[in-house]
């Protein structure tokens, strides 16, 4: 995960998982995710759970406190669980139960609900697949993508070598990150040249609410950075304040 700026108080966090669109093996580190920015006071998950797709969900459910919300297909080829999920989110919303959504999903169909959350002036996260269109990913706060939080072996750095057994297809590589990390570091630096290490990772987001570290290959946005070590110095000052790293241009 990104250092950023993100005000870590204790929200009141509502997660809400599109059952039909998720991933019952990530759960937990799903919760995780969502616990980074507050406590999970509201935790349900939507379905048909007279379907045999949604079997899978129930193992896990009673240990982690997770209320199934029932939603039946009437129509074939209508996704019901959306209208449910969303209608549920804006009935939160309006109460003011939330000061926070964690919305579980995939699915393009809820980025008018993140929209709608975020100029209320709530904080958005979604979770999803890669697949996920980017107006969704967009309209979040934040965009946390279910193959960072697998434990399989992370892709080759674009920048390194690929390994003999990695397919080295280009287009199974991830973006280059090294324009939007000068993107950010130029709104983050000050009139000394240095840039906060942590408000570069607000920006990061600002300019891509899914960019994650541990997409390219690295667990914190500082590893991230020193890789390019030709262009970035990276640096710890401690005499203004609290220890925090800085990052200039070379």
């Amino acid at each position: 995960m990104a250092e950023q700026n993100i005000e870590l108080t204790e929200k009141k966090i509502a997660l809400l998982i599109d059952g039909d669109n998720a991933q019952p093996s990530l759960l937990e580190k799903i919760l995780a995710e969502a616990g980074r920015y507050g406590t999970i006071t509201i935790r349900r998950i939507y379905g048909d759970w007279t379907t045999a797709n949604m079997n899978s969900w129930k193992a896990t459910l009673n240990n982690h406190a997770i209320q199934p919300i029932q939603q039946f297909r009437y129509t074939v080829g209508k996704n019901a669980t959306d209208s449910a999920l969303i209608i549920d989110a804006m009935d939160i919303l309006h109460r003011g139960n939330a000061e926070g959504f964690c919305i579980v999903s995939s699915d393009s169909d809820y980025t008018r609900l993140a929209t709608r959350i975020r100029e209320a002036g709530i904080f958005v996260m979604g979770v999803g697949q890669k697949k996920t269109p980017k107006a969704f990913v967009n309209a979040c706060k934040v965009f946390i993508y279910t193959e960072n939080l697998t434990e399989k072996e992370p892709a080759p750095h674009p920048r390194q070598p690929a390994r003999k057994d990695i397919p080295t297809d280009e287009e199974a590589l991830p973006p280059d990150p090294l324009p939007l990390l000068k993107q950010a570091f130029e709104m983050a630096v000050g009139e000394d040249g240095w840039a906060q290490l942590g408000t570069i990772g607000t920006f990061l987001l600002q300019l891509d609410p899914g960019f994650d570290p541990r997409t390219y290959g690295f667990k914190q946005l500082s590893q991230l950075i020193k890789a390019y070590a030709k262009l970035f110095e990276v640096r710890c000052l401690d005499d203004t304040g609290p220890t925090a790293l800085y990052v200039k241009r070379r």
